[in-house]
């Protein structure tokens, strides 16, 4: 009686296990079990925080930043391009050079670029805001 148990037992264990192993071996992307909870081939549609974001880099951003003189002359290329005039003299024309690392003084050489194109309104202000606010619990 006690072979017949065990080697039930056995047989049973045999089963079982060799149930859960998979012969094909399956790379994460491929695996539809994975994908179901988590799609990485799928790409994410931006939300509204993002797409303001994005906005404000093109239409504000950029254009502001890339008109000052100091920005152009750091970390800009410098690119003459042909006038439209008919005197065929060229333009000189400031583009991003992609092939360069960023750093994150090129950022806070920016930003300064950017304060100084749009002070800051103080009568806007969140920090004149918050202090203009009665405290609570005292």
């Amino acid at each position: 009686m006690k072979q017949l148990i065990t080697t039930t037992l056995t047989l049973s264990a045999f089963i079982l296990l060799s149930g859960c192993a998979s012969d094909a071996v399956v790379a994460p992307s491929q695996n539809s079990d994975l994908n179901k909870i988590s799609n990485s081939n799928g790409k994410a549609k931006p939300g509204l925080m993002q797409k303001s974001l994005d906005g404000w880099l093109k239409d504000e951003w950029t254009p502001t930043v890339n008109k000052d003189k100091k920005v152009q002359k750091k970390y800009m290329k410098r690119v003459n391009t042909k006038s439209t005039n008919t005197n065929s003299n060229t333009e000189v024309k400031y583009v991003e050079d992609k092939e360069r690392n960023f750093t994150l003084q090129e950022y806070v050489d920016k930003a300064a670029a950017y304060s100084k194109a749009h002070p800051s309104d103080e009568k806007d202000s969140n920090v004149k805001k918050l202090q203009s606010m009665p405290v609570i619990g005292n």
